[in-house]
């Protein structure tokens, strides 16, 4: 399924408000302009729907990732903590997790973003092990949460 398809997407995406979708979906179209030989992974979790880029089907080569929530989105990159936040911009205190809120795209830092994804893709490069197949450009929904906990 290529990033053309978005049906899965948008089903799950159905329970959240229309601003907040329409911000997970601005955020995959800035995504996928700057990355479309990467992979979209979709994750329709139990209290969030979650999908993110990797250069291979392989959560652990995902470089970032948004996470619709009811009231806002998570955009955020897998092993945050291992690229420089100069501007301190990202939030979060795991040992690797960064991300930044986002309720609309005016409060985005489009420029730093693209700073920090370039660092968050060539890590993600330099960590990844051999793949038998390549894959490139494809939408995966790699899976479904049968009990889900959403917005009304």
């Amino acid at each position: 399924m290529s990033k053309e398809n978005v049906g899965d997407l948008v089903k799950f995406m159905l329970p959240y408000p229309d601003n907040v979708k329409a911000a997970a979906l601005w955020l995959r179209d800035f995504v996928w302009e700057l990355y479309p030989g990467t992979n979209e992974l979709i994750y329709d979790n139990y209290n969030a729907v979650a999908f993110g880029w990797s250069p291979t089907d392989k959560a652990g080569d995902v470089f970032c990732s948004i996470a619709v929530f009811k009231d806002h989105v998570n955009f955020g990159f897998n092993r945050g903590s291992e690229i420089p936040d100069r501007k301190k911009i990202l939030l979060g205190d795991a040992s690797l997790y960064r991300y930044i809120k986002v309720k609309d795209k005016a409060d985005f830092p489009e420029e730093d973003i693209k700073q920090l994804l370039q660092m968050a893709y060539d890590n993600s490069i330099s960590r990844m092990k051999p793949v038998k197949k390549e894959i490139n450009g494809e939408t995966i929904v790699k899976s479904v949460s049968p009990v889900k906990r959403r917005p009304v």
